[in-house]
């Protein structure tokens, strides 16, 4: 095996052209197409279980937002106790058809 097509721990080969590019780049340098990124990076994104708990017994108060990273999102919750209850109802539905993401719009991890 050639040292062109050798690969490190922190690389990975590009989805279209397999040049080796770093795991945390978005863009392959060589052909300049957008990388996927893993649905559960190491150390990143929202557990499915505590947001689905968090929702389930504090949405009302939009626990479940501020852990994902929706801080804004989060204090009007807060401040308007879950939208009366309509966006703590949407948001539960949400995580439970698994259409919620976190801030950086990951799907949750399950």
């Amino acid at each position: 095996m050639s040292d062109s097509v050798r690969k490190g721990v922190d690389e990975k080969f590009c989805e279209s052209c397999g040049q080796v590019i770093k795991k945390e780049a978005e863009i392959c340098v060589k052909c300049g197409v957008r990388q996927k990124q893993a649905s559960t990076p190491q150390g990143a994104g929202s557990s499915w279980g505590t947001t689905f708990l968090l929702c389930w017994i504090l949405g009302f108060l939009g626990v479940h937002r501020f852990y994902t990273g929706h801080t804004g999102i989060g204090i009007a919750q807060l401040l308007t106790f879950g939208g009366c209850g309509i966006w703590w109802f949407i948001d539960w539905i949400m995580i439970i058809m698994g259409s919620f993401k976190d801030a950086q719009g990951r799907a949750l991890v399950k």
